[in-house]
């Protein structure tokens, strides 16, 4: 079995307690509610009683995250975390916690998030926005239109021209996440498509038809991390943190070294040295997927394959990314199929633990050769346009 790695005062930390809120078409409800929602079930989820929270990781929410979100979940935590990066802010946030427990400055510190961003824009409360703004140093690429999509799109196209990526390479990330989501009750689009399919979508930002873009929900989620002494208490076996890294790669796109390495190669690199474990050893990888590209690069930057092979590595006709593949990712469908309400970061830790727990739907969960549950798993977030990036370890022990 995995052993976690103790902390400098020799404190191992474990995640002890996850879930979901409801998911997807969630009209009536605040994202405050889901915050709730998510947290009560993470609680229930780990049997532990709410007293033993002392810290609190929120952000995407009020004027004052977190403190809004603990005023309305009653918490007055002794230890919190606002830090927010995009689609990395939860795999950053965990790091946070850990190294907290770890040092003993918190005992239980909850991650918690909701969004209706979906039912926002439906109700006319929000608009489907194009930018971040036009303020710092966005105000240089702004009045070109360089949107958020139009970066990862121009970004995707530097890897199809330096490495020979193609269309239907990129597509297959989809193709295999759609798979996936067949077997989640939870996903939101659990038909399947093919590659033609993907290709044959109205046009979003060139090279990116709309089924290699995320979707947009509703939802939220929460993961409840706890110190080892707490463990003989939960509801189920924990599963451990054994390393995390993190890394800021640049704001500015012309700051940006290489449009085909993301900050993953550096967030990953010190993740799997301080798990003290090899790309090879990991039996499931959840990777944030706003857009295909983000796949294929990532995969690449954790070390699953070699820069530049990205592109057969994912290839549908291979099935590598299924269930049942070499490398099972996105088990749930991911951020382009199951469910993607804004910072998706969170449900990857949430989807990697239950994979390790082996809490699925038989369809779903993976596998080892010899048919044990996954001993590894990885979780990987990227925040903004490749800004930034979180990788965390997980092990079951």
């Amino acid at each position: 079995m995995t052993q976690a790695t103790p902390g400098r005062n020799g404190r191992k930390v474990a995640v002890v307690g996850i879930s979901l809120s409801d998911c997807g078409r969630v009209d009536e409800a605040t994202p405050y509610a889901l915050h709730a929602q998510a947290a009560r079930r993470a609680l229930a989820d780990s049997g532990l009683d709410r007293s033993v929270i002392d810290g609190l990781a929120s952000a995407g929410l009020g004027t004052l995250a977190p403190a809004e979100v603990a005023e309305y979940l009653g918490l007055r935590p002794t230890w919190f975390d606002s830090t927010s990066v995009g689609g990395s802010t939860w795999e950053v946030m965990a790091a946070h916690a850990a190294d907290a427990i770890a040092a003993g400055h918190a005992n239980a510190v909850l991650l918690v998030y909701g969004s209706t961003a979906r039912a926002d824009i439906k109700a006319g409360r929000r608009t489907g926005n194009l930018s971040f703004g036009a303020r710092g140093p966005l105000q240089f690429e702004v009045p070109y239109g360089h949107t958020l999509i139009a970066k990862y799109a121009m970004a995707a196209r530097r890897h199809m021209h330096t490495y020979g990526t193609t269309l239907e390479q990129l597509a297959s990330v989809a193709v295999q996440a759609r798979a996936n989501a067949v077997h989640n009750p939870e996903a939101m689009f659990r038909s399947p498509v093919t590659v033609d399919d993907v290709l044959s979508g109205p046009m979003i930002a060139d090279p990116f038809t709309k089924l290699h873009c995320c979707l947009r929900s509703d939802g939220g989620a929460a993961v409840l991390l706890a110190a080892e002494e707490y463990v003989r208490d939960c509801r189920t076996a924990p599963v451990w943190v054994l390393g995390a890294g993190e890394h800021v790669s640049h704001t500015s796109m012309s700051e940006w070294a290489d449009f085909t390495v993301s900050p993953a190669a550096v967030s990953g690199r010190l993740a799997f040295e301080r798990a003290g474990v090899r790309p090879a050893e990991i039996d499931v990888a959840e990777i944030y997927d706003a857009f295909t590209y983000m796949t294929l690069v990532t995969l690449e930057d954790l070390g699953f394959c070699a820069k530049g092979e990205g592109g057969p590595f994912v290839e549908a006709a291979k099935g590598r990314l299924l269930v049942g593949g070499e490398l099972p990712v996105n088990t749930d469908g991911g951020g382009l199929a199951a469910q993607h309400p804004g910072m998706r970061g969170l449900f990857l830790l949430v989807e990697a633990v239950r994979q390790l727990r082996g809490e699925v739907p038989v369809a779903r969960q993976v596998r080892r050769p010899d048919g044990t549950l996954p001993r590894l798993a990885v979780a990987s977030g990227t925040g903004g346009w490749f800004c930034s990036s979180g990788t965390v370890v997980l092990g079951r022990g």
